[in-house]
């Protein structure tokens, strides 16, 4: 056990080394690479066996190149053998090799297939049977926010995720317009969310923390600020937010989400929470995009960000939805 994790560290640190050379361009360090939950942590395991096994090939393989071209040059010792046509042990390792490395990348995927799929990861049921009650969250992206409904709580906030650590959480998702992509590196891998249909995902988060989630996936103007954060925290922690959310005395209901909906450029965040949530909400706004509801974008609503920035807070704080 100890050194299959001294193992997997040094793979870690070798492969992250070119990632370096990219570091500049983030602001938030090698978020995939320092996974904080049980299917962020899988999904790096697997991916670190994946670039391991094909490390056992290329490094052999490149050094053998390098080794044939010194051995074979003009004036080197290599033999000369022009009648020679075949060898069986060549034979045997050109294909046997990779026919082994095919083999056991397939059991590998299809395993981690099982065990990270969103709908039924089976990691999570073989390791959290007695972690309680998962706790439900409703998602539903809009142009260009994130909104967390509990359903079971009757709450909801705007760009800002709670959850209780090692407690299984398990989402539906939707989105009003166009497909956007659910995504928190350190917890949990990326997933399609589309209008008019309902996907699902599910994470545990193993420490307490603050993550980073956004879309990714372009989504039109508002995309770079489309981001929410993502606080795991202790049970007690976790009552204290519902209380405070359900005091808040904001309602959404769907007329409300109407207004809600409609395209919203979260220029230095838009934190909301709302104490009544309408029940079905989340269906609600699956039926509607299948009807054809569609919440459009004014043409000059980028060239007018300031002004609209503040008629829409404005229209925020002026009470329920």
């Amino acid at each position: 056990m100890v050194i299959g994790q001294t193992v997997k560290k040094w793979l870690r640190f070798t492969y992250g080394i070119p990632m370096l050379f990219l570091n500049g361009c983030a602001h938030s360090g090698l978020l995939l690479l320092e996974p904080r939950g049980l299917l962020s942590d899988t999904a790096v395991h697997y991916f670190t066996l994946d670039v391991g096994i094909m490390l056992l090939i290329i490094v052999p393989t490149a050094l053998l190149a390098i080794w044939a071209m010194w051995r074979y040059r003009r004036g080197g010792r290599g033999a000369y053998r022009p009648d020679w046509s075949h060898s069986g042990r060549i034979e045997l390792v050109v294909w046997g090799i990779p026919l082994v490395t095919v083999a056991v990348l397939s059991y590998l995927s299809i395993k981690a297939i099982y065990e990270l799929n969103p709908y039924n990861p089976t990691i999570l049921a073989r390791t959290h049977k007695a972690a309680g009650r998962p706790l439900r969250v409703d998602v539903i992206a809009t142009d260009w926010r994130w909104l967390f409904i509990y359903p079971r709580q009757h709450i909801a906030s705007v760009n800002e995720l709670v959850v209780p650590v090692h407690r299984p959480i398990r989402f539906r998702l939707t989105s009003t317009s166009v497909v956007n992509d659910f995504l928190i590196p350190q917890l949990v891998g990326m997933i399609d969310v589309m209008p008019g249909m309902r996907v699902k995902e599910a994470m545990v988060v193993n420490k307490p923390g603050h993550y980073l989630g956004f879309s990714a996936d372009y989504s039109g103007a508002g995309l770079s600020w489309m981001h929410f954060d993502t606080h795991a925290v202790s049970v007690a922690q976790f009552r204290r937010f519902v209380a405070a959310a359900r005091s808040s005395g904001r309602g959404l209901t769907d007329t409300g989400f109407n207004r809600f909906a409609r395209p919203f450029i979260a220029v230095g965040g838009a934190r909301q929470v709302f104490g009544r949530v309408q029940q079905g909400l989340f269906g609600h706004v699956v039926r509607e995009v299948m009807r054809g509801k569609v919440w459009r974008t004014p043409m000059d609503m980028t060239e007018n960000m300031v002004r609209y920035m503040k008629q829409q807070r404005a229209e925020q704080n002026a009470g329920e939805y």
